[in-house]
């Protein structure tokens, strides 16, 4: 079995590219947004953008959730 250490090392690396990556696809629907793209292609992008950077925080939470656990049973 995975200890919680471990799934720590996986979550929060990913969590964090996940998160970056959705933000930088905020900024680039806004840009989109803000040099006239068509309506439909800008929300499209700003909606997946947004899914990316919210899926980043769960999976960095589920790191922080792991880390905790690992440091509770430390002790």
């Amino acid at each position: 079995m995975t200890t919680h250490y471990d799934k720590w090392k996986t979550f929060a690396p990913l969590g964090l590219i996940g998160t970056g990556l959705g933000a930088s696809l905020i900024g680039h629907a806004a840009t989109m947004k803000a040099k006239g793209a068509p309506t439909w292609t800008w929300i499209a992008a700003g909606t997946v953008s947004l899914a990316v950077f919210n899926a980043g925080l769960c999976v960095f939470g589920e790191a922080v959730k792991h880390r905790t656990l690992h440091e509770l049973g430390q002790e």
